[in-house]
């Protein structure tokens, strides 16, 4: 039951941030294209990490339905890291700092990994408005941080 509650977490820490990315979207503010996680992996697969820039490389079959894969699996695997630092029994009485800590800390992840990956550079370097972009992320994983917290208040009142 442990690792369901900690699945349910990533699925619905990832669906807060989704809902934040709508709004930010209908607001008139860039969003990620989904389909480029999906290409990125789909090329990783076959052997090519970093690309001069992801919206030039070839398509991926599949893409976006990868690219929406990959942000869940992801979100999940970040719940397994907010418990494995926390311990078990914080899903069963979340505290919103861990939570938000973890949110902030994964903002490595786009800013080191995915971003240089893709072609914008470390912490989007390569890109017309590297703070604007680095900030909009560390935004948009500390309402992931929330959204951690707010899916293990409801899943512990299970």
């Amino acid at each position: 039951m442990e690792i369901v509650n900690v699945v349910l977490i990533g699925i619905g820490a990832t669906a807060v941030m989704d809902a934040w990315l709508m709004l930010l979207k209908r607001l008139g503010v860039p969003t990620l294209n989904f389909a480029f996680i999906g290409r990125w992996a789909g090329h990783l697969v076959r052997g090519t990490f970093a690309h001069a820039a992801i919206a030039k490389s070839a398509p991926v079959k599949g893409e976006l339905a990868l690219g929406w894969l990959m942000h869940y699996a992801i979100g999940i695997a970040f719940s397994v890291l907010l418990v494995l630092v926390q311990g078990l029994q914080w899903t069963a009485h979340p505290t919103l700092l861990p939570a938000v800590a973890v949110g902030l800390a994964t903002v490595a992840a786009p800013l080191l990994v995915m971003q240089p990956a893709m072609g914008a550079g470390i912490a989007s370097s390569k890109t017309p408005t590297p703070l604007k972009n680095c900030l909009r992320s560390v935004a948009n994983h500390t309402v992931f941080g929330l959204g951690l917290y707010m899916a293990a208040s409801l899943t512990a009142l299970f």
